[in-house]
């Protein structure tokens, strides 16, 4: 039977026939059954893992059987297998419908119903297989009926080994109906005498927690109960299952941690659980910022103590990973974490070494007692224990050591893994900071380590290769680095060879004396087989002068090659594409310079009710060239000028409500408007003469000079009413608007779609609208932040320093001042490392009046939770960086 059961799941993996006579078929099935039983105990292995990792509370152990087999022939797992019946279903792959599910399944399925009848087996070992193969396949719900009674029947059976079997596959094979009729036999097994069937409710419990809540926390009491279990296994996954069912409920786990840390708890693996909880408290609650008495820590301090060893590891890591822990408090951390460096584990040593690199980065000066237990580790047979002494080492070492240590770790950099190597190059950008007279020495380390590392990726290529097109020009010999880039030509693919040609360009415009041997190898790339290489090598001869004279290079030209790129591609790629030929050229400062933004996903897009913008074809547009296309063809706002900006649609009624409305903001010199796209939302209504009524009340700057009514707005297809108000010149004016949508309702006749005649005046409260200084703030990028804030110099420059009080992370407080300056982010800086004390962020932007501003923040944890930020301005006009300023300290 076990050798058919193995024949039936082989066929999805392929179809295999064996050539035999009768007579040799006849031997093997007479030899089958003799097999069974060893073939069964040499399977065990592979099925314990689905058991409790707690193997000696069986109750029944399996008696070990003779396997004497192992002389014998090889023995097939597809004996027994009739080719007729093979070829049979296989023809399902032949169809010219092909069936997937079918194809997928059919033998599945014929396996579970095989796989049935050995219920009637009292085999151990095979019942165990029955149980895993039933659960693996996942049966349909018809089919779970036929096997259902079964396992309940096990369910109660006296041998411990079917019971907690049973319960494992009954709750992974049930669903929420047939789980309320096996509820109580649940409950009973959680507190049940033997640990593997109350593990195994356990488990089942929380799987089922992520299906079924309602009823699993309905099991509280018996969970409680058996967190107090003398079984250490039964122990851990009660307060695994406890803490799940409570973890929303912020008091519930307080309490349940007080009443744990009073020593109820046995388990090592529980104790372990019971300290990352209690940790969890600490940071939800703030405690670890109080001065006076705190319980929870004196109880992770109280763990260092403990037998285990895991325990103790787990205690001190907590420990170290606090927020706002003090010195005193690493102490007895920092001590076992010691003893641990020199244990005779690998695997202590590791996890003792890997957790004080950690702690070295925020607390230095607190490892610095650990250094010559570090030392021994440095010559460890693990190349990753080795590597991680070294690297704490460099951060809580002396400048004096810096040297030796380098040349020790230089001797197995090929031998350790990649995620390595990053932790010994973030150590050294760290050095180069704290000894900045050893930048030399660090410097020619890396480069000796990158000489060993074949760069496989376009992306990072490109950037070394801009970094030497900026900086390689500004050192004392530029010549020598000509042939390196002009190798990446010959041995790089086309993204590669091209950067490659505008550096060398760079090297041309800025060092007069290499332009001809520059203009000599710009004339080869003329060659090249991709034509996006042969036309930059086109452009640089022609930009530089063409026949390579020895002559000083414009200022254009230069501007061209170094200056910052401030126009968005995407934004230039969609006007190149809109672009008609005429007489006239294309102008690239009318491209927008704005960033916009992916749009927010509609909230009616399951409901199918559309809310204004990009829901059809009919709509209003969504780029910044089409709304300015828009507004040039309504006579009325024509004469306001060029359009500066255009918001994000803001969302003027909540979801699911009958009159869908949300308004983008247009920006010009001197007016606003409000474009309000309103869609109807329900069908047997028509609206006319809709317009919004807006009470400038609380923006007193503002006056309005005139509003367009939507004259129809029919079910399901969204129309656009306008407000535009009139403002100071170029000033950063905000204000606040109520809302009110008027309109006269028309009741339509679904039979005929017609809409009565007469109708009835009504309005519709909107929510409020504001304008923020960040509306006059186009977002615009630079492609170099650092030459960009060089090249615009510190004569407008504004600097202050700002208190911005508690926060809850520092990435929080990036992300305010983002949001309230509403100007680019640069170079990835918006993202602020985890587990970061300082972070500085760098934004761009054009302030209203084509203004262009940078902005770089510096930002500090001023104690636990208070962030400190040193504000730098630069623009074109003193009175804009002046203005950025008063942003913040209104904001």
């Amino acid at each position: 039977m076990i050798a058919k059961l193995g024949n039936l799941c082989g066929l999805n993996a392929g179809f295999f026939v064996f050539r035999r006579n009768s007579e040799e078929e006849e031997e093997e099935e007479e030899e089958e059954e003799s097999r069974c039983s060893s073939s069964t105990t040499r399977r065990q292995g592979k099925y314990l893992e689905d058991s409790p990792p707690s193997a000696p509370p069986m109750a029944q152990p399996l008696v070990k059987k003779d396997d004497d087999h192992d002389d014998e022939a090889e023995y097939s797992p597809f004996m027994g297998i009739e080719k007729g019946s093979v070829l049979q279903e296989a023809r399902v792959f032949n169809d010219p419908q092909l069936d997937a599910r079918r194809c997928s399944q059919v033998e599945a399925t014929e396996v579970f119903f095989a796989v049935t009848k050995l219920f009637q087996s009292r085999d151990l070992g095979l019942r165990r297989m029955v149980y895993l193969i039933i659960k693996e396949l996942s049966p349909s719900s018809d089919e779970v009926i036929i096997v259902t009674s079964s396992l309940m029947k096990d369910m109660n059976s006296k041998t411990d080994m079917y019971r907690a079997n049973a319960i494992r596959v009954l709750c992974r094979i049930t669903d929420g109906t047939l789980l309320t009729q096996i509820e109580r036999y649940l409950k009973q097994a959680i507190v049940d005498k033997n640990p593997v069937v109350a593990s195994a409710a356990l488990v089942s419990g929380i799987h089922l927690l992520q299906t079924n809540p309602e009823i699993v926390k309905r099991w509280s009491n018996e969970v409680q109960e058996a967190v107090q279990s003398r079984s250490p296994l039964v122990q851990f996954h009660a307060l695994a299952l406890l803490h799940q069912i409570r973890q929303n409920d912020r008091l519930a786990v307080s309490k349940l941690v007080t009443s744990l840390t009073r020593g109820s708890v046995r388990s090592p693996l529980a104790q372990c659980l019971l300290i990352r909880y209690t940790s969890q408290v600490i940071r939800e609650s703030g405690n670890n910022t109080q001065s006076g008495d705190r319980p929870f820590y004196d109880f992770l301090e109280s763990c260092l103590r403990h037998k285990s060893e895991m325990v103790i590891f787990e205690a001190a890591r907590e420990i170290t990973e606090l927020n706002g822990v003090t010195s005193r408090e690493l102490t007895p951390a920092i001590t076992v974490l010691q003893l641990f460096l020199s244990s005779s584990k690998p695997v202590l040593r590791f996890a003792a070494v890997r957790t004080l690199n950690k702690v070295a980065m925020k607390h230095p000066m607190a490892v610095t007692n650990c250094n010559i237990d570090m030392e021994s580790l440095i010559s460890d047979q693990n190349r990753s224990i080795a590597t991680l002494a070294i690297t704490t080492l460099l951060k809580t070492g002396n400048e004096s050591s810096v040297d030796r240590l380098m040349k020790q770790i230089t001797n197995f950099m090929s031998d350790i893994a990649d995620e390595f190597k990053i932790v010994v190059v973030e150590a050294i950008r760290s050095l180069c900071l704290k000894f900045p007279l050893k930048y030399r020495s660090l410097m020619n380390f890396l480069s000796n380590i990158l000489r060993e590392e074949d760069c496989e990726f376009t992306y990072l290529s490109t950037q070394i290769l801009h970094f030497l097109g900026v900086e390689g020009p500004k050192t004392s010999d530029p010549s020598k680095y000509i042939r390196y880039i002009y190798n990446r030509v010959h041995l790089e693919n086309a993204t590669v060879r091209a950067s490659a040609v505008s550096t060398l360009a760079k090297f041309g415009a800025a060092v007069d004396e290499l332009k001809p041997r520059i203009f000599v190898l710009l004339r080869r790339c003329v060659f090249d087989s991709d034509d996006e290489v042969r036309d930059r090598a086109t452009l640089y001869q022609n930009t530089l002068g063409g026949d390579g004279s020895v002559v000083e290079t414009d200022k254009d030209v230069k501007d061209f090659l170094f200056g910052s790129f401030d126009v968005p591609l995407v934004n230039l790629e969609t006007s190149l594409k809109n672009y008609e030929p005429s007489e006239e050229p294309f102008d690239i400062n009318a491209v927008p310079r704005e960033v916009k933004s992916v749009p927010l996903a509609d909230k009616k897009a399951a409901t199918k009710k559309p809310t204004g913008l990009g829901v059809s074809s009919n709509g209003p547009p969504s780029t910044a060239d089409s709304y300015e296309r828009m507004l040039l063809s309504i006579p009325e706002f024509a004469k306001f000028g060029k359009l500066f900006k255009s918001s994000a649609p803001v969302e003027l009624t909540e979801a699911e409500t009958e009159y869908a409305v949300n308004v983008v903001k247009h920006i010009f010199d001197k007016h606003v408007v409000f474009q309000y796209n309103c869609t109807n939302t329900i069908p047997e209504q028509l609206l006319e003469d809709v317009i919004v009524i807006v009470d400038a009340s609380e923006a007193e700057e503002f006056s309005e000079v005139l509003s367009k009514p939507l004259r129809s707005l029919p079910y399901d297809s969204p129309g656009q009413t306008f407000v535009a108000f009139e403002k100071p010149e170029g000033l950063a004016t905000v204000g606040k608007f109520s809302n009110i949508l008027k309109f006269i309702v028309k009741e339509v006749d679904p039979s005929t779609g017609e809409a009565e005649e007469d109708g009835v005046e009504d309005e519709y409260q909107l929510e409020d609208l504001e304008v923020v200084a960040g509306d006059y703030i186009l977002k615009v990028g630079v492609s170099n932040f650092r030459n960009a804030w060089e090249t615009m110099g510190a004569d407008c420059e504004r600097v202050d320093e700002y208190g911005l009080g508690p926060r809850e992370s520092l990435a929080e407080a990036v992300n305010t001042v983002i949001n309230l300056l509403g100007m680019q982010p640069c170079e990835g800086t918006e993202v602020v490392p985890p587990n970061s004390r300082s972070h500085t962020c760098l934004l761009s932007g054009v302030y209203i009046g084509n203004v262009k501003v940078l902005v770089r923040l510096s930002f500090g944890l001023d104690g636990p939770k208070d962030v400190a930020m040193k504000l730098a301005v630069r623009s074109e006009d003193e009175s804009v960086s002046d203005a950025i300023h008063e942003i913040v300290a209104s904001g």
